[in-house]
């Protein structure tokens, strides 16, 4: 009977506090890891939504370059640029 030598050595208070200090580290570990998990997959769904975003605005621009060709019409530059998350470099 280790635990009641245990017990016997440092008193009771501090051998309850040791056990409630396990009990809750274990308590919290546990609980972090999932929601370490939730929230890995949250961002993946985030980064998946984030793709197909980018995928329909640029679509978007190509129809709107295609038309402005079709119709005649100067192209929006500054809709072109910023599609490509920059300022629009040309001297045009």
């Amino acid at each position: 009977m280790e635990f009641f030598g245990f017990i016997g050595d440092v008193g009771f208070p501090i051998a309850s506090a040791l056990g409630a200090g396990f009990f809750i580290f274990t308590t919290l570990k546990f609980i972090l890891g999932s929601v370490t998990v939730q929230v890995k997959t949250i961002n993946g769904m985030i980064k998946g939504l984030d793709n197909r975003v980018q995928t329909m605005n640029n679509d978007l621009v190509k129809i709107d370059a295609l038309m402005s060709y079709a119709m005649g019409v100067k192209p929006n530059t500054d809709r072109i640029a910023a599609n490509e998350g920059k300022a629009d470099a040309r001297r045009d």
